[in-house]
């Protein structure tokens, strides 16, 4: 099992799988092991029930999404934030990989 694990939700999990990639590459430049995965906005609950998530990011195009989110993870002390929307338009793996570990820093 991966020592971190990242959720991204974006409304198909289609168009963030490239940034996925990216921020894999990102991780193994830095000797991350880490798990990142990019699912549907309606896939997000079950993935969230079954695996071990340590921090959810949200594709722009779901932030209107962040308060219901926020209600489901506060429980479980997963934190949350949206991705910023030129990081995603760029696709820019570091700075969402740092974004997102960012978050976990206790």
């Amino acid at each position: 099992m991966a020592e971190k694990t990242i959720m991204l939700v974006c409304s198909a999990g289609m168009s963030t799988s490239l940034l996925v990639t990216k921020m894999e590459k990102a991780a193994a430049d830095r000797g991350i092991d880490a798990e990142i995965f990019a699912v549907s906005a309606s896939d997000a609950d079950n993935n969230i029930q079954s695996k071990n998530v340590n921090v959810l990011l949200l594709g722009p195009q779901v932030r209107f999404m962040k308060a219901q989110f926020e209600q489901k993870l506060a429980p479980l002390g997963i934190p949350l934030d949206v991705i910023n929307m030129a990081d995603y338009g760029l696709m820019n793996g570091e700075k969402v990989l740092d974004q997102a570990l960012s978050l976990m820093k206790d």
